[in-house]
Protein backbone atom coordinates (compact mmCIF):
# COMPACT_ATOMS: atom_id res chain seq x y z
CA UNK A 1 0.00 0.00 0.00
CA UNK A 2 3.16 2.26 0.79
CA UNK A 3 4.59 1.64 -2.15
CA UNK A 4 1.26 2.56 -4.39
CA UNK A 5 0.71 5.51 -2.21
CA UNK A 6 4.19 6.89 -2.74
CA UNK A 7 3.97 5.71 -6.91
CA UNK A 8 0.72 7.89 -6.97
CA UNK A 9 2.39 11.10 -5.12
CA UNK A 10 5.13 10.75 -7.06
CA UNK A 11 2.93 10.79 -10.36
CA UNK A 12 0.93 13.45 -8.93
CA UNK A 13 4.29 15.54 -8.09
CA UNK A 14 5.63 14.82 -12.12
CA UNK A 15 2.09 16.08 -13.33
CA UNK A 16 1.95 19.17 -11.20
CA UNK A 17 5.48 19.91 -12.14
CA UNK A 18 4.65 19.24 -15.87
CA UNK A 19 1.64 22.06 -15.02
CA UNK A 20 3.49 24.77 -13.86
CA UNK A 21 6.25 23.82 -16.52
CA UNK A 22 4.17 25.04 -19.19
CA UNK A 23 2.49 27.81 -17.48
CA UNK A 24 5.82 29.11 -17.18
CA UNK A 25 6.80 28.34 -20.50
CA UNK A 26 3.74 30.51 -21.99
CA UNK A 27 4.61 32.91 -19.81
CA UNK A 28 7.17 33.39 -21.22
CA UNK A 29 6.64 33.14 -24.55
CA UNK A 30 4.04 36.05 -23.73
CA UNK A 31 6.89 37.84 -22.60
CA UNK A 32 9.25 37.44 -25.60
CA UNK A 33 5.95 37.97 -27.75
CA UNK A 34 4.74 41.16 -26.29
CA UNK A 35 8.93 42.48 -26.22
CA UNK A 36 8.52 41.80 -29.96
CA UNK A 37 5.49 43.82 -30.14
CA UNK A 38 4.14 43.31 -33.86
CA UNK A 39 3.12 39.75 -35.76
CA UNK A 40 2.87 40.52 -39.63
CA UNK A 41 0.97 37.64 -41.31
CA UNK A 42 0.54 36.84 -45.35
CA UNK A 43 -3.18 34.95 -46.17
CA UNK A 44 -4.81 35.91 -43.12
CA UNK A 45 -6.76 38.83 -44.37
CA UNK A 46 -9.70 40.17 -41.46
CA UNK A 47 -12.60 38.50 -44.02
CA UNK A 48 -11.67 35.42 -43.60
CA UNK A 49 -12.61 32.94 -40.58
CA UNK A 50 -12.94 36.49 -39.11
CA UNK A 51 -9.36 37.00 -38.28
CA UNK A 52 -10.08 40.05 -37.30
CA UNK A 53 -11.28 39.10 -34.17
CA UNK A 54 -8.11 36.97 -33.20
CA UNK A 55 -5.75 40.37 -34.48
CA UNK A 56 -8.20 42.21 -32.42
CA UNK A 57 -7.71 40.01 -29.51
CA UNK A 58 -4.02 40.03 -29.71
CA UNK A 59 -4.05 43.68 -29.95
CA UNK A 60 -5.63 44.01 -26.91
CA UNK A 61 -4.56 41.31 -24.88
CA UNK A 62 -0.50 41.10 -25.74
CA UNK A 63 -0.16 44.91 -27.28
CA UNK A 64 0.80 43.01 -30.70
CA UNK A 65 0.14 45.26 -33.85
CA UNK A 66 -0.69 43.67 -37.08
CA UNK A 67 -0.25 43.72 -40.73
CA UNK A 68 -1.69 41.40 -43.56
CA UNK A 69 -1.09 41.01 -46.83
CA UNK A 70 -3.20 38.51 -48.56
CA UNK A 71 -2.33 35.68 -51.21
CA UNK A 72 -2.54 32.30 -52.62
CA UNK A 73 -1.46 29.58 -50.43
CA UNK A 74 1.35 28.91 -52.98
CA UNK A 75 2.30 32.43 -53.00
CA UNK A 76 3.01 32.31 -49.32
CA UNK A 77 5.74 29.53 -49.14
CA UNK A 78 7.25 31.32 -52.37
CA UNK A 79 7.31 34.52 -50.22
CA UNK A 80 9.30 32.82 -46.89
CA UNK A 81 11.84 30.92 -49.68
CA UNK A 82 12.18 34.24 -51.40
CA UNK A 83 12.63 36.45 -48.56
CA UNK A 84 14.97 34.40 -46.16
CA UNK A 85 16.70 36.53 -43.82
CA UNK A 86 14.62 40.07 -44.85
CA UNK A 87 11.73 38.15 -43.87
CA UNK A 88 8.45 40.82 -44.12
CA UNK A 89 6.04 37.54 -42.88
CA UNK A 90 6.15 36.07 -39.83
CA UNK A 91 3.00 33.65 -40.23
CA UNK A 92 0.63 32.39 -42.95
CA UNK A 93 -2.60 30.04 -43.15
CA UNK A 94 -2.47 27.74 -46.14
CA UNK A 95 -4.50 24.79 -47.09
CA UNK A 96 -3.72 21.50 -45.81
CA UNK A 97 -1.59 20.17 -49.11
CA UNK A 98 0.33 23.31 -48.54
CA UNK A 99 1.51 22.59 -45.17
CA UNK A 100 3.84 19.41 -46.19
CA UNK A 101 5.28 21.14 -48.98
CA UNK A 102 6.09 24.03 -46.63
CA UNK A 103 7.99 21.87 -44.66
CA UNK A 104 9.50 20.17 -47.89
CA UNK A 105 11.08 23.48 -48.49
CA UNK A 106 12.59 23.38 -44.98
CA UNK A 107 10.88 27.24 -44.71
CA UNK A 108 9.07 26.86 -41.55
CA UNK A 109 9.81 26.09 -38.07
CA UNK A 110 8.01 23.86 -35.52
CA UNK A 111 5.72 25.17 -32.26
CA UNK A 112 3.09 23.08 -31.31
CA UNK A 113 0.49 24.64 -29.04
CA UNK A 114 -0.82 23.81 -25.40
CA UNK A 115 -3.76 21.85 -27.03
CA UNK A 116 -1.50 20.04 -29.11
CA UNK A 117 -3.28 16.61 -27.78
CA UNK A 118 -6.69 17.63 -29.12
CA UNK A 119 -6.01 18.26 -32.65
CA UNK A 120 -6.62 14.76 -34.40
CA UNK A 121 -3.34 13.12 -35.79
CA UNK A 122 -4.88 12.97 -39.36
CA UNK A 123 -4.82 16.79 -39.10
CA UNK A 124 -1.15 17.79 -37.73
CA UNK A 125 2.76 16.92 -38.60
CA UNK A 126 4.06 14.93 -35.67
CA UNK A 127 7.14 17.91 -35.41
CA UNK A 128 4.58 20.68 -34.64
CA UNK A 129 5.33 22.34 -38.41
CA UNK A 130 1.85 22.46 -38.99
CA UNK A 131 -1.81 21.60 -37.83
CA UNK A 132 -5.11 22.74 -38.98
CA UNK A 133 -6.64 25.37 -36.70
CA UNK A 134 -10.23 24.82 -38.92
CA UNK A 135 -11.92 22.78 -41.29
CA UNK A 136 -13.50 22.76 -44.52
CA UNK A 137 -15.84 19.75 -45.59
CA UNK A 138 -17.13 19.88 -49.27
CA UNK A 139 -21.19 20.67 -48.85
CA UNK A 140 -23.88 21.51 -51.16
CA UNK A 141 -25.46 25.22 -51.02
CA UNK A 142 -29.13 25.06 -52.78
CA UNK A 143 -31.31 27.38 -53.55
CA UNK A 144 -34.93 26.59 -52.78
CA UNK A 145 -36.36 28.66 -54.95
CA UNK A 146 -34.55 27.72 -58.10
CA UNK A 147 -34.73 23.74 -57.82
CA UNK A 148 -38.32 23.45 -60.78
CA UNK A 149 -40.17 21.61 -58.69
CA UNK A 150 -37.38 18.95 -57.59
CA UNK A 151 -36.38 17.92 -54.10
CA UNK A 152 -33.33 19.80 -52.29
CA UNK A 153 -30.61 17.03 -52.97
CA UNK A 154 -29.31 15.22 -49.57
CA UNK A 155 -26.30 13.65 -51.30
CA UNK A 156 -24.81 13.09 -54.23
CA UNK A 157 -27.03 10.19 -56.01
CA UNK A 158 -29.70 12.63 -55.70
CA UNK A 159 -27.74 15.05 -58.42
CA UNK A 160 -28.73 12.25 -61.24
CA UNK A 161 -32.18 12.74 -61.27
CA UNK A 162 -32.81 16.64 -59.93
CA UNK A 163 -33.93 19.33 -62.84
CA UNK A 164 -31.42 22.00 -61.92
CA UNK A 165 -27.93 22.63 -62.76
CA UNK A 166 -24.96 22.08 -60.29
CA UNK A 167 -22.36 24.25 -60.00
CA UNK A 168 -19.13 23.18 -59.20
CA UNK A 169 -16.47 25.78 -60.45
CA UNK A 170 -13.08 25.48 -62.14
CA UNK A 171 -11.17 22.55 -61.18
CA UNK A 172 -7.92 23.73 -62.66
CA UNK A 173 -7.85 26.67 -60.57
CA UNK A 174 -9.71 26.35 -56.98
CA UNK A 175 -9.13 24.22 -54.79
CA UNK A 176 -12.73 23.81 -53.49
CA UNK A 177 -13.49 22.45 -57.25
CA UNK A 178 -10.99 19.84 -56.73
CA UNK A 179 -11.99 18.66 -53.13
CA UNK A 180 -15.63 18.49 -54.18
CA UNK A 181 -14.79 16.40 -57.31
CA UNK A 182 -12.40 14.19 -54.96
CA UNK A 183 -15.63 14.37 -52.23
CA UNK A 184 -18.03 13.08 -55.13
CA UNK A 185 -15.61 9.86 -55.82
CA UNK A 186 -15.13 8.77 -52.36
CA UNK A 187 -19.20 9.05 -51.68
CA UNK A 188 -19.04 6.90 -55.00
CA UNK A 189 -16.43 4.46 -54.10
CA UNK A 190 -13.27 6.54 -55.81
CA UNK A 191 -9.99 7.71 -53.99
CA UNK A 192 -7.46 9.95 -53.89
CA UNK A 193 -5.87 8.05 -56.73
CA UNK A 194 -9.14 7.25 -58.52
CA UNK A 195 -11.21 10.19 -59.53
CA UNK A 196 -13.71 8.37 -62.33
CA UNK A 197 -16.58 7.67 -59.93
CA UNK A 198 -16.85 11.47 -60.19
CA UNK A 199 -15.45 12.00 -63.56
CA UNK A 200 -18.76 9.60 -64.56
CA UNK A 201 -21.49 11.31 -62.57
CA UNK A 202 -20.51 14.75 -63.37
CA UNK A 203 -20.36 13.57 -67.39
CA UNK A 204 -23.61 12.32 -67.05
CA UNK A 205 -24.56 16.37 -65.56
CA UNK A 206 -22.66 17.27 -68.40
CA UNK A 207 -24.86 15.27 -71.24
CA UNK A 208 -28.16 16.23 -69.47
CA UNK A 209 -27.31 20.03 -69.88
CA UNK A 210 -27.31 20.24 -66.12
CA UNK A 211 -23.61 20.97 -65.23
CA UNK A 212 -23.22 25.07 -64.95
CA UNK A 213 -20.20 26.40 -66.17
CA UNK A 214 -21.31 29.54 -63.36
CA UNK A 215 -18.88 29.63 -60.66
CA UNK A 216 -20.78 29.00 -56.99
CA UNK A 217 -19.90 32.43 -55.65
CA UNK A 218 -21.41 35.08 -53.68
CA UNK A 219 -21.76 37.52 -56.83
CA UNK A 220 -23.21 34.48 -58.68
CA UNK A 221 -25.77 33.44 -55.74
CA UNK A 222 -27.22 36.88 -55.97
CA UNK A 223 -27.75 37.31 -59.73
CA UNK A 224 -29.92 34.01 -59.32
CA UNK A 225 -27.20 31.86 -61.44
CA UNK A 226 -26.60 29.35 -58.70
CA UNK A 227 -29.20 26.48 -58.53
CA UNK A 228 -26.98 23.86 -56.64
CA UNK A 229 -23.62 24.98 -55.92
CA UNK A 230 -20.60 22.39 -54.60
CA UNK A 231 -18.54 24.83 -51.85
CA UNK A 232 -16.76 24.28 -48.95
CA UNK A 233 -19.13 24.47 -45.71
CA UNK A 234 -17.62 27.98 -44.76
CA UNK A 235 -17.89 29.02 -47.81
CA UNK A 236 -21.97 27.96 -48.12
CA UNK A 237 -22.59 29.29 -44.46
CA UNK A 238 -20.94 32.68 -45.60
CA UNK A 239 -22.81 33.17 -48.66
CA UNK A 240 -25.95 32.40 -46.97
CA UNK A 241 -25.83 34.80 -44.22
CA UNK A 242 -25.43 37.47 -46.81
CA UNK A 243 -28.00 36.82 -48.88
CA UNK A 244 -30.88 39.19 -49.06
CA UNK A 245 -33.34 35.91 -47.90
CA UNK A 246 -31.41 33.77 -46.04
CA UNK A 247 -34.34 31.34 -45.86
CA UNK A 248 -34.43 30.62 -49.29
CA UNK A 249 -31.15 27.90 -49.09
CA UNK A 250 -30.31 25.72 -47.40
CA UNK A 251 -26.45 24.15 -46.97
CA UNK A 252 -25.51 20.15 -46.17
CA UNK A 253 -22.73 17.94 -45.92
CA UNK A 254 -24.42 15.11 -48.53
CA UNK A 255 -25.26 12.24 -46.41
CA UNK A 256 -23.51 9.79 -48.65
CA UNK A 257 -19.64 11.14 -48.12
CA UNK A 258 -17.77 14.40 -48.54
CA UNK A 259 -14.22 15.05 -48.01
CA UNK A 260 -12.93 17.17 -45.24
CA UNK A 261 -9.72 19.17 -45.43
CA UNK A 262 -8.78 22.86 -43.87
CA UNK A 263 -6.11 25.24 -43.02
CA UNK A 264 -2.91 25.49 -41.65
CA UNK A 265 -1.12 28.05 -39.55
CA UNK A 266 2.94 28.53 -40.74
CA UNK A 267 5.74 30.19 -38.77
CA UNK A 268 8.10 31.35 -41.01
CA UNK A 269 11.34 30.05 -40.40
CA UNK A 270 12.75 33.21 -40.92
CA UNK A 271 10.59 34.87 -39.05
CA UNK A 272 11.59 38.56 -37.51
CA UNK A 273 8.27 38.06 -34.84
CA UNK A 274 8.96 34.52 -34.15
CA UNK A 275 7.56 34.69 -30.64
CA UNK A 276 4.53 36.46 -31.48
CA UNK A 277 4.18 34.29 -34.42
CA UNK A 278 4.11 31.36 -32.03
CA UNK A 279 1.80 33.14 -29.37
CA UNK A 280 -0.58 33.56 -32.24
CA UNK A 281 -0.73 29.84 -32.97
CA UNK A 282 -1.17 29.23 -29.27
CA UNK A 283 -4.11 32.07 -29.23
CA UNK A 284 -5.46 30.43 -32.29
CA UNK A 285 -5.70 26.80 -30.50
CA UNK A 286 -7.17 28.25 -27.51
CA UNK A 287 -10.93 28.36 -26.62
CA UNK A 288 -11.58 31.71 -27.35
CA UNK A 289 -9.21 31.33 -30.81
CA UNK A 290 -11.15 28.49 -31.31
CA UNK A 291 -14.00 30.69 -31.05
CA UNK A 292 -13.56 33.29 -33.07
CA UNK A 293 -13.23 30.77 -36.31
CA UNK A 294 -16.40 29.58 -35.49
CA UNK A 295 -17.79 33.49 -36.00
CA UNK A 296 -16.53 33.46 -39.29
CA UNK A 297 -18.43 29.85 -39.90
CA UNK A 298 -15.38 28.23 -40.16
CA UNK A 299 -15.67 24.65 -37.92
CA UNK A 300 -12.70 24.71 -35.21
CA UNK A 301 -10.63 21.95 -35.59
CA UNK A 302 -11.16 21.47 -31.73
CA UNK A 303 -15.30 21.59 -32.14
CA UNK A 304 -15.92 17.99 -30.18
CA UNK A 305 -13.41 19.98 -26.93
CA UNK A 306 -14.91 23.46 -26.56
CA UNK A 307 -18.36 24.97 -26.05
CA UNK A 308 -19.52 27.36 -28.40
CA UNK A 309 -21.80 30.49 -27.58
CA UNK A 310 -25.62 29.64 -28.53
CA UNK A 311 -25.82 32.27 -31.24
CA UNK A 312 -21.99 30.96 -32.67
CA UNK A 313 -23.37 27.19 -32.51
CA UNK A 314 -26.40 28.30 -34.14
CA UNK A 315 -24.34 29.61 -37.74
CA UNK A 316 -22.34 26.12 -37.77
CA UNK A 317 -23.93 22.77 -39.18
CA UNK A 318 -24.87 20.29 -36.47
CA UNK A 319 -22.16 17.81 -35.62
CA UNK A 320 -24.25 14.77 -36.92
CA UNK A 321 -24.30 15.62 -40.90
CA UNK A 322 -20.47 15.15 -40.41
CA UNK A 323 -20.90 11.28 -39.37
CA UNK A 324 -19.90 10.34 -43.02
CA UNK A 325 -16.90 12.74 -44.42
CA UNK A 326 -13.33 11.14 -44.91
CA UNK A 327 -9.93 13.38 -44.24
CA UNK A 328 -7.63 12.85 -47.42
CA UNK A 329 -5.33 9.68 -46.26
CA UNK A 330 -2.73 9.63 -49.32
CA UNK A 331 -1.74 12.89 -49.62
CA UNK A 332 0.97 12.06 -51.97
CA UNK A 333 -1.42 10.56 -54.27
CA UNK A 334 -4.00 12.92 -54.45
CA UNK A 335 -1.21 15.94 -55.15
CA UNK A 336 -0.46 13.96 -58.66
CA UNK A 337 -4.44 13.16 -58.96
CA UNK A 338 -5.49 16.97 -58.33
CA UNK A 339 -2.60 17.90 -60.98
CA UNK A 340 -3.76 15.44 -63.92
CA UNK A 341 -7.84 16.37 -63.01
CA UNK A 342 -8.21 19.75 -65.35
CA UNK A 343 -6.88 17.47 -68.55
CA UNK A 344 -8.97 14.20 -67.19
CA UNK A 345 -12.17 16.97 -66.95
CA UNK A 346 -11.62 18.59 -69.89
CA UNK A 347 -11.68 15.32 -71.70
CA UNK A 348 -13.96 13.23 -70.15
CA UNK A 349 -16.73 15.92 -68.89
CA UNK A 350 -16.35 19.26 -70.95
CA UNK A 351 -16.43 17.35 -73.89
CA UNK A 352 -20.26 16.11 -73.21
CA UNK A 353 -21.52 19.86 -72.54
CA UNK A 354 -24.61 20.22 -74.29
Amino acid sequence: MKQLFLASLLGSTIAMCTAAMAADDLKTLEAAAKAEGAVNSVGMPDDWANWKGTWEDLAKNYGLKHIDTDMSSAQEIAKFAAEKDNASADIGDVGAAFGPIAVKQGVVQPYKPSTWDQVPEWAKDKDGNWALAYTGTIAFIVNKKLLHGSDVPTKWADLKDGKYKVSIGDVSTAAQAANGVLAAALANGGNEKNLEPALLLFADLAKQGRLSMSNPVIGAMEKGEIEVGVVWDFNGLSYKAKMANPDDYVVLIPSDGSVISGYTTIINKYAKNPNAAKLTREYIFSDAGQINLAKGNARPIRAEHITLPDDVKAKLLPNEQYKNVTPIKDADAWEKTSKALPQKWNEEVIVEMK
